[in-house]
């Protein structure tokens, strides 16, 4: 992980949740997390990594990530045990 990707991790894990995490950052955290992108139709995407899978919307318009998906993503990546 880089420091981008360090700092996109301690966003993700503060609290109150951000609503200002660019969903792209999100993505490349997950994937320097060692997940593997699946795409699905639309702007569905999923996340997998040791046999446990995350799905998502991608957002649109917006660029920024929705508040339950940075909950979401919090909550994967302290199921595949990556924590600040």
């Amino acid at each position: 992980m880089n420091s981008k990707h360090k700092r996109t991790l301690q966003a993700v894990f503060s609290l109150p949740v951000s609503g200002n995490i660019a969903w792209n950052d999100v993505e490349a955290l997950l994937i320097a997390a060692g997940a593997e992108v699946i795409e699905g139709r639309g702007s569905r995407v999923r996340f997998a990594k040791d046999q446990i899978v995350a799905t998502f919307h991608r957002p649109h318009p917006e660029k920024e990530a929705k508040r339950y998906q940075i909950r979401d993503a919090r909550a994967f990546l302290e199921q595949i045990g990556v924590k600040p």
